[in-house]
This record gives C-alpha cells, sequence and structure tokens, in this order.
C-alpha cells in the first residue's frame, strides 16, 4: 500500500513540474498591446498595426523566396488552442485561387514574426516606441 501511494505522489508532483514548466514557456498575448508600428531594423521592413483593425506592410518580405513588398488590409488575432496563438493579415486585393492572408506569429512581448512551413523564421520585427 505504500508503495503504491508513492507511486502516485511522484506521478502528480511530475505532472505538476512539468505544467509549471510548461507554463513558463508560454506567452500569454495581451490584444490591447498589439496595435502599434513592428520594424526590422537589418530590412527597413515594417508593419503598422491600428487600432481600427487594419494594417500596412512596407518593405515586408514573408518568406525566403519573396522580395520585398507593401501591402495592407485588415488584421485580427486568432487565440488558437491546437497551435501557436498568431495575428492574420487578411490582405487586400488577393483574388480566389490566391493565398488571401498571411500568418504573423506573436513570439514574445513586442515582437512577431513570419514562419513557412519546414523553414526558419524568414522576418522577426520588434515594436518601436510611439515618438
Amino acid at each position: 500500500m505504500v508503495i503504491r501511494g508513492i507511486g502516485k505522489w511522484w506521478l502528480v508532483a511530475a505532472l505538476t513540474a512539468s505544467a509549471v514548466l510548461t507554463s513558463g514557456c508560454t506567452y500569454l498575448v495581451d490584444t490591447d498591446e498589439l496595435p502599434g508600428m513592428y520594424r526590422n531594423d537589418a530590412t527597413g521592413g515594417e508593419i503598422l498595426l491600428e487600432r481600427d483593425g487594419t494594417f500596412s506592410a512596407n518593405d515586408v518580405s514573408t518568406n525566403s523566396s519573396s522580395g520585398p513588398a507593401d501591402f495592407s488590409g485588415r488584421w485580427e488575432f486568432v487565440d488558437s488552442s491546437t497551435t501557436s496563438d498568431f495575428i492574420y493579415l487578411d490582405v487586400d486585393g488577393r483574388g480566389i485561387g490566391e493565398i488571401s492572408g498571411i500568418q504573423l506569429y506573436t513570439s514574445g512581448r513586442g515582437t512577431v514574426e513570419f514562419s513557412t512551413p519546414d523553414e526558419p523564421w524568414s522576418l522577426v520585427l520588434t515594436k518601436v516606441s510611439a515618438q
């Protein structure tokens, strides 16, 4: 009986430690803090997320095979329970049959990143202070 009790205690302790470690790595997004200017100093690329749900991007390359471009549209935060949370950029002017949006992942306080499957992060943008 004592051995069985000790085994349960170790299982509970291991699960608790795992939950604590996992929660320490999770970044909770405050959607009120998302609007603002994000910039990559190395490339000069910028994305402005407006409070009204619109965005504009200047000199932004979303993956390793595309050159810098300017685009705009609407954005919304997607709080995903099965994958990473992300900002969905619905790009104006994209028609049926084309990819209509881009996922911009929140990676920590004040940073967002583009990613494509099986590739490293292609662009990291950091929020800049209002001037």
